[in-house]
C-alpha cells in the first residue's frame, strides 16, 4: 500500500468511528449488519473498527454489535427521578421480591429500586438486614424481622455507609442478596461514584451464600464509574425492564447470569 493510499486509509477509519461514535451518541447501541450497510463496508471491517473502539474504551463490544460505554462521575440525587422510571423500578422491585422464600436471610443495599422491594416482600420467617432506610414503615408482616445497619447518613444516596455500617454486615451471613447498582457491564462489572457505598455493597455480596440478585433498570446498563463493586461474575441473576441491545442478554448468559426482563403491570 503507498502512502497516499495509508493516509485515505486511515481517514476512513477515523470517519466511520466517528459515524459509529454518533449512532453509539443516538442510539445507545449499534449492530454489525446495519452499521455494514449504513457505512457501506464489510461486517468484518466494521467488527474490526469495534475492536479498535473499544481499546479506547469507547464502547463494549456484544454479540451482535456494541453498547455505549457512558461514564457516571458523581452520583445522581435519590429524588431527583421521573414518574416513568419508577413505575420501571417498582416492576423490577415485584419480580425481585418474588424471590425472596421462607427462611431467607437477606442483604438489601440502599438505591431507588431497592427502595420498592420492602413492600412486595410477603414471605414467612424472612430476616432483611438493610442499609436503606426506606424499608421502615414498608414491612407490617408478622414474619419478617428486619434488621437496619446504620451508620453514617448519606442524603444524596438515602442510605447508610462507613465503619459502623460494615461492623453490622460483617457480622451477618445472608442466604440471598438483592443489589442495587449505579451501572452494571459484563466487562467493567457493578461500579459506583462511590467508594463507601462500593465497600458496603462488596461485604454484602461476599457475605451471601446464595443467590445474588441485581437490580437495575436499563439506564444502568453500559453504565460504568470509578469504584468496583464486584465483577460482574459474582452475581447470579440481573432483573431489568429491557435491554438497550437484545444481543447483549447472551453475553450475560454466558457468564451464567440469568437475565429477567419485566415491564409496568
Amino acid at each position: 500500500m503507498s502512502d497516499s493510499e495509508q493516509v485515505k486509509s486511515i481517514s476512513s477509519q477515523h470517519k466511520r468511528q466517528n459515524r459509529i461514535s454518533e449512532l453509539l451518541e443516538r442510539d445507545g447501541h449499534v449492530r454489525v449488519p446495519e452499521l455494514s450497510r449504513i457505512l457501506d463496508v464489510s461486517e468484518i471491517t466494521i467488527r474490526r473498527d469495534l475492536a479498535v473502539m473499544e481499546k479506547k474504551n469507547l464502547l463494549e463490544r456484544t454479540h451482535g454489535g456494541a453498547i455505549s460505554t457512558r461514564r457516571i462521575y458523581k452520583e445522581v440525587s435519590y429524588h431527583s427521578r421521573s414518574d416513568e422510571e419508577m413505575e420501571n423500578k417498582d416492576a423490577i422491585a415485584q419480580v425481585a421480591a418474588g424471590m425472596v422464600t421462607e427462611g431467607d436471610t437477606v442483604f438489601i443495599n440502599g438505591g431507588s429500586t431497592t427502595y420498592y422491594i420492602f413492600r412486595y416482600i410477603s414471605s414467612p420467617n424472612v430476616k432483611i438486614v438493610t442499609i436503606n432506610p426506606g424499608c421502615i414503615g414498608q414491612i407490617d408482616h408478622p414474619g419478617i424481622e428486619l434488621i437496619l445497619a446504620g451508620g453514617r447518613y448519606y442524603p444524596q444516596s438515602n442510605a447508610f455507609y462507613g465503619g459502623f455500617t460494615i461492623d453490622i454486615l460483617e457480622q451477618v451471613y445472608a442466604s440471598k442478596a438483592i443489589i442495587g447498582v449505579h451501572g452494571i457491564s459484563c466487562k467493567y462489572g457493578l461500579t459506583t461514584p462511590m467508594h463507601y457505598a462500593a465497600e458496603a455493597t462488596r461485604v454484602m455480596i461476599n457475605r451471601t451464600r446464595g443467590d445474588v440478585i441485581v437490580v437495575a433498570d436499563h439506564r444502568k446498563i453500559g453504565l460504568v464509574s470509578d469504584f468496583v463493586t464486584a465483577p460482574v461474575n459474582q452475581i447470579s441473576t440481573l432483573v431489568t425492564d429491557y435491554f438497550p441491545d437484545e444481543d447483549y442478554i447472551k453475553d450475560f448468559e454466558d457468564l451464567g447470569i440469568k437475565v429477567i426482563q419485566t415491564k409496568p403491570r
